[in-house]
């Protein structure tokens, strides 16, 4: 493990009897660093989570917290601070008192006691609810006690559990940015878990994409969404979801993709490493295809009739047959397109994402 490592988790394997929910794991998770489990329901990425909590026991391997190898420690002897889904406020006591209820028990001093829950109501931007009773908070409010009752422990790593998603849409994003000044104010190694993407988009440094108990990707959002590892990433990734094309990679002269009677350049494609004919899927995201006169301009350019419209305020979301798929455009919110208009189409080969067809990485 390096020095610089804040969690280190090694070959870990967990199993309830015949199931294998976490295959031989490995991640490192650096000093300060915000890092997003990504993924949809049951791809393990809670159970990581406890994991490393130690809410869970693991079948092998091992977990380093700070250099020290905790994978068998109790919750409390982690060093973490946990904000769960769920707020779990006590009801009967003010948010003051839920703040310090956990460190009264750990006998600290009244003088250290109110300095921190002090300190916590400041980050948060909440001394004037102090005497308040959960009931007489909001959603958004009560969450941030929850996440204030872990600040209060003055530990070195956070573990979020989908902290937003009891939320409307409105708090998730103000609760969002409150997070995110939390980091940039702490600095604090945090370990975030949600299946909503724009939250790890806009959250992370790095986001872990997991699927049935192994990681797909492990970069920064740029380069998942620019660079996707894999076809998974790639449509899990994105709204509206990557438009995706079947057909073959042909490297006779400069190589291209073929495809439904249709040739494309290739040119100004990056391949991970020297391009091999074969079968291969395409990929391009909706907001990568243009229109009209930037189309002519484009590297590959095509007609196409539109089927469905939705506005969506500052967008539209197109849909329309191109190559015998239907596909999804995402164009200015301000474009004057109706259903049986004929579209001129385009996009560069830069844009592209290409994955052999049977282990569908990217090539």
């Amino acid at each position: 493990m390096t020095s610089t490592s804040s969690v280190s988790i090694k070959h870990l394997d967990l199993s309830f009897g015949a199931v294998e929910v976490l295959k031989d794991l490995n991640l490192e998770i650096a000093n300060g660093e915000f890092l997003v489990l990504l993924g949809a329901s049951g791809c393990g990425k809670s159970t990581l989570l406890n994991c490393i909590a130690g809410l869970l026991d693991v079948t092998g391997g091992q977990i380093h917290i700070k250099g020290e190898n905790v994978t068998w420690a109790e919750p409390s002897e982690r060093g973490i601070g946990m904000v769960f889904q769920s707020y779990a406020l006590y009801p009967q006591m003010s948010v003051e008192g839920n703040l310090s209820f956990g460190l009264k028990n750990a006998k600290l001093p009244k003088d250290e006691i109110k300095k921190r829950v002090q300190r916590a109501a400041e980050v948060l931007q909440m001394e004037d609810l102090l005497k308040r009773k959960p009931a007489a908070l909001s959603g958004g409010q009560r969450q941030r006690v929850a996440i204030g009752r872990a600040l209060v422990r003055d530990v070195d790593v956070f573990l979020f559990d989908e902290p937003l998603s009891n939320l409307d849409a409105k708090l998730r994003a103000d609760l969002r940015v409150e997070i995110k000044r939390l980091h940039q104010q702490l600095h604090n190694t945090m370990i975030y878990v949600t299946h909503d993407q724009v939250e790890a988009m806009t959250l992370a440094d790095r986001i872990a994409i997991m699927k049935d108990g192994l990681i797909q990707q492990l970069a920064s959002p740029s380069e998942i969404y620019n660079k996707p590892a894999n076809k998974y990433v790639a449509d899990f990734i994105g709204s509206p979801s990557m438009n995706f094309f079947l057909g073959a990679v042909n490297t006779d002269g400069a190589p291209t993709f073929e495809t439904a009677g249709q040739t494309i350049p290739l040119t100004g494609y990056e391949f991970v490493s020297s391009p091999a004919a074969g079968n291969a899927w395409m990929g391009i995201r909706p907001e990568h295809i243009v229109v009209g006169e930037a189309a002519e301009a484009s590297d590959f350019k095509i007609d196409t009739s539109v089927e469905i419209v939705e506005p969506m305020g500052s967008d539209t979301v197109v849909w329309c047959e191109v190559m015998g798929e239907r596909i999804r455009i995402r164009i200015d919110g301000q474009s004057s397109v109706e259903p049986g208009d004929t579209l001129r189409i385009g996009f560069d080969a830069a844009r592209l994402s290409l994955f052999e067809k049977t282990t569908e990485s990217r090539i």
